[in-house]
Parts: structure tokens; sequence; C-alpha cells
């Protein structure tokens, strides 16, 4: 199972107003921010609140970001920053050092993989934290209160949205006993193995598995209408969704 989310951050003038925000899907994200700010520590603040709200999710977690500060910042530059007792090479003091060390102890033990995404281009999730992200700043800006959003909340045995893979249930039996249940397809007995298991998903992890499925018209234009928003085809963007 793995949580797809975007983070993203905003400040009205740069310092200015700040405004940060991550977003998985209507039911799971979080928004917040500071009367001043830049725009990296937008970006940095809202990738460190998204660790933050998923670390007890117990799945990995992919990052969208359209900063490559960020991402560079995080995987390419942290480890000689911290060598260097968080000093750049020409010896200068890191910026942000507090929101980055905050992302570094909130990654330790955990599968988390960052995704650069042009900001401004149509990628559903990185739209939805954007708006998020600049309303807080326009909040913040007006002395408001920003609305904060819903958090994050889910159940790791039934599973989390926004990208993460979610075992359909059982098929119900019907009546007023499990015996008055309609008898198993083929298609049933291909996907549930004995005591209702998934056995579809119950292959050794380094087998390949083929998996079918009818989508509806419109499921289809959806789902080739996201992969050619992230450039990719509509195969690889089923297995992004995954």
């Amino acid at each position: 199972m793995r949580i797809t989310a975007a983070a993203d951050g905003s400040a009205l003038g740069n310092p200015g107003p700040m405004g940060w925000a991550w977003y998985i899907d209507d039911e799971r994200w979080a928004a917040g921010g500071s009367p001043h700010g830049t725009n990296n520590q937008g970006e940095l603040q809202a990738v460190l609140e998204l660790l933050r709200a998923t670390a007890d999710a117990g799945v990995a977690l992919l990052i969208e970001c359209d900063s490559r500060y960020v991402i560079d910042s995080v995987t390419k530059w942290m480890p000689g920053w911290k060598r260097k007792g968080w000093r750049k090479a020409d010896g200068r003091p890191v910026l942000n050092r507090e929101l980055l060390q905050g992302i570094d102890e909130a990654m330790q033990g955990r599968d988390v993989v960052f995704s650069w995404v042009k900001g401004h281009a149509g990628h559903p999730l990185n739209e939805a934290a954007d708006e998020r992200a600049n309303a807080a700043a326009q909040a913040f800006q007006r002395r408001a209160e920003p609305n904060r959003g819903p958090g994050f909340a889910a159940d790791p045995v039934e599973g989390v949205s926004g990208g993460a893979v979610v075992a359909p249930e059982p098929p119900a039996a019907s009546g007023p006993s499990a015996s008055a249940a309609p008898a198993p397809t083929a298609v049933d007995e291909a996907l549930w193995g004995a005591d209702d298991e998934l056995a579809l998903f119950a292959a050794p992890e380094e087998e390949m598995v083929e998996l079918r499925l009818l989508l509806a018209p419109d499921e289809l234009a959806r789902l080739r209408a996201r992969a050619a928003s992230w450039g990719i085809s509509p195969e690889d963007a089923l297995r992004r969704l995954i």
C-alpha cells in the first residue's frame, strides 16, 4: 500500500504572508501558514506537516512536489549538510535548518519517495495543494483564520485513499444465512481464495501478477486525461495510482 500526496507552499510577496498545504483527497488534506515567510519555507513546512500527519499510517508515502529546492535538499544535499554540521560547501549555515532537521527526523524508518511535478500544469493533486496553500496565505494577509482542512485519518486495516491500494470487500451473503448467498462465479473463484482471502494479491511479491479490469467509457476517459496531464501512458498512470 502507498499514499500519494502533494505538498505545496505559497508566499505572497516572497517573503510575505505564507501558506502551506498537503493534499491526498478531499477527505484528507491540511493547510496552514504564518504572517511572514518565504515560498521555500512554505514548501518545506508542507512536507514536514504531511510526514507528521501520516506518521502512524504504516504505509509507504509518495510526495509530489513542484519545488526542485525541496527535493534536492532532502534527497541530494542533506547528507552532506549533516556531515558538515548543517553548513554548506562554502561554510555558510544552511537556510531553513530547523524545517530540514524536522523532515530528516520524520523520515527516519519510513518508506518515503519524492516525485517532481511541474507546477500549474494540471496535475490534480498539485493543483489542489497549491489552491489550499494560496488560500491560507491570503487568509494570513487578511489577518483571518485559514481553512486548516480535515487533516488525516485512516484505518491501516481498511486502507487509505489518494493512490493507496484498497482491497475490495468480499462478496456479501444475501438473505438470512450465508447459505442463501449466490453461487460464486469463475471470476469470483479466481479473485477470492479460501476463507475469502484475496487470492489475486496473495502471490509472492517477486512474481508478476496480471490484473484485468473493465472500465466504463467515462472512467477510461478520466484515466487517459490524467495520464496525459502527467505525460505518461494510461498503463503507467494506473501503476502510479496503485
